[in-house]
């Protein structure tokens, strides 16, 4: 039987019955030995069934004319290309002052320096924080082989930070992709269910250092950061005074192997 250790992803997955078998048993076993977790997966089920019950009635309903797909196409095939315009300029005006990047780095196809870091940042936690089922690549029991795999691919060696103190335990990480090359992903949760996640990567030559700024993105804020060539940013739905501490505790650790 596996060792591995029971997350709380593993508690969701067995409530959306999306485990193997095997696993599931695993899971099983662990919940009679745990009444805690066995009230939370409760919860969770229960909550998932009144969802369900919630949106029966419109189910099978079928889907309304004007969002059937070939309704769309053919209205924007009548739609004037300078309301296209009009829409498109308002999008990125929206996107400028809702998410905290300006209009002119959008149009510029990518930022450098600490703006693209934060932005990749809050685009790989909008992507795998919500993930339920595989958020990480190697999970962090596997941490030796998680920081050989991406130091490798980095050619940078990199330090798994430890957020212990601050109450959140490594959950894993992965390999992400960005404009300016491979970037190292770690997540982290705590025992409320909130995850947080560091980016780091090798910076351009023109912003190898650089001290630490705050940045938001929509209800994602964070703190990014680069010492001697590398950039991190830490980022979560939190408040910028509960994340900075931790970005400090994260910048400590981060110094040379």
């Amino acid at each position: 039987m596996s060792q591995r250790p029971i997350t709380e992803d593993d508690l969701h997955a067995f409530v959306d019955q999306a485990l193997a078998p095997e696993r599931r048993g695993e899971v099983a076993s662990y919940l009679k030995d745990h009444p805690d977790a066995a009230g939370r997966v409760a919860a969770f089920a229960s909550q998932r069934e009144q969802l369900r019950g919630a949106l029966a009635s419109i189910a099978d309903e079928p889907v309304p004319a004007e969002l059937n797909l070939s309704h769309i196409i053919e209205g924007r095939k009548r739609r004037p290309l300078r309301a296209w315009m009009a829409i498109a300029a308002l999008l990125l005006v929206s996107i400028g002052g809702l998410g905290g990047w300006t209009v002119r780095s959008l149009l510029q196809g990518g930022s450098n320096g600490l703006s693209a870091l934060a932005q990749e940042a809050a685009y790989s936690y909008g992507v795998y924080a919500p993930d339920r089922v595989r958020p990480v690549e190697i999970r962090a029991s596997d941490s030796a082989e998680l920081t050989q795999w991406v130091s490798g691919r980095l050619k940078r060696a990199v330090k798994v930070p430890d957020l212990s103190t601050s109450g959140y335990r490594l959950m894993g990480g992965r390999l992400v992709a960005t404009s300016h090359g491979p970037a190292a992903m770690f997540m982290y949760d705590d025992d409320q269910g909130d995850r947080l996640v560091m980016l780091t990567r090798p910076m351009n030559s023109g912003s190898q250092d650089a001290p630490m700024m705050p940045h938001a993105a929509g209800d994602i804020a964070g703190f990014a950061w680069a010492d001697r060539g590398m950039g991190y940013t830490l980022v979560g739905q939190l408040p910028g005074d509960t994340l900075r501490p931790i970005a400090n505790e994260i910048r400590k650790q981060a110094g040379p192997i």
